[in-house]
């Protein structure tokens, strides 16, 4: 009879025991959080910075003419057209700023101007390619400086952004200045025409830009750049001889042709 009532006792405990464990709390872990991407990258915005890199002539300058108006040696409507084959790389550096302003995802367009230091010149010691017309006792010789100390643009951007890199074409107004130095000889009469007027032209190019932060940006860009000088001279340093050319009577067209690869860094606000 014991027995049989310490079985049934322990056959309760157990039984209680058991409904107790069923309503204590689940132990079983919580499923991990699902993936939370990170935010997409913008290029909206306004940035600065500075760039450097190297700058080399791209034409042969053979555009380059002095019109010369009728003295004692030289008659009306001459033309003296130079020639120079001689291809001048600088270093270049500078800053620049823009805005950029991204839609539809991945389009961006944008607007950036830069001021440069470049020292393109050409540094010339040959006869003329032609003289138009021929006249007699008069050989003009000519060695000269002409070149861009100095350029800056203004240009709109549109590119595609994958993310964080930035494709993009570029193309503006450009803008330059620096010597233009010569020096005419007529039977051992010399005159020094010198200019450091503005040139204008136009600019295109393309680059790439990456975020590397988001707001440390570094870039690569190449620029092709075509300043168009025409003027008639506006100084002279000089005169030899009594029938020496005078500077007044010369109007000079050169056209400037360079091309810009340049390394970039920006921050962008």
């Amino acid at each position: 009879m014991t027995r049989t009532i310490l079985l049934a006792s322990a056959a309760s405990f157990v039984l209680a025991t058991g409904a107790l464990a069923a309503d204590l709390p689940s132990r079983v872990e919580a499923p991990a959080p699902a993936f939370i991407p990170q935010p997409v990258f913008s290029w909206t915005g306004f940035y600065a910075g500075v760039n450097a890199g190297v700058g080399f002539n791209a034409g042969d300058d053979r555009r380059s003419t002095v019109v010369v108006a009728p003295n004692a040696f030289v008659p009306a409507g001459t033309v003296i057209r130079y020639g120079d084959n001689k291809d001048d790389a600088s270093f270049t550096g500078g800053g620049f700023l823009g805005y950029n302003f991204q839609f539809a995802n991945n389009f961006v367009l944008g607007a950036e101007a830069d001021i440069q230091f470049v020292g393109l010149g050409n540094d010339r010691s040959t006869a003329p390619i032609s003289v138009s017309p021929a006249t007699a006792g008069f050989e003009p010789l000519r060695r000269g400086i002409s070149g861009v100390d100095w350029f800056g643009t203004a240009r709109l951007r549109a590119g595609y952004a994958f993310d964080r890199t930035l494709v993009y074409a570029t193309g503006g107004l450009a803008y330059g200045g620096g010597d233009s130095v010569r020096y005419e000889t007529a039977t051992g009469n010399r005159v020094l025409f010198e200019d450091r007027d503005v040139a204008f032209g136009w600019t295109l190019g393309a680059g790439v830009d990456y975020a590397w932060t988001d707001n440390l940006v570094v870039g690569l860009e190449g620029l092709y750049v075509n300043l168009d000088r025409d003027q008639s001279a506006n100084g002279v340093a000089g005169f030899v001889g009594a029938n020496a050319i005078p500077a007044s009577s010369e109007t000079v067209d050169d056209r400037i042709e360079f091309g810009v690869v340049r390394a970039r860094l920006s921050y962008k606000f």
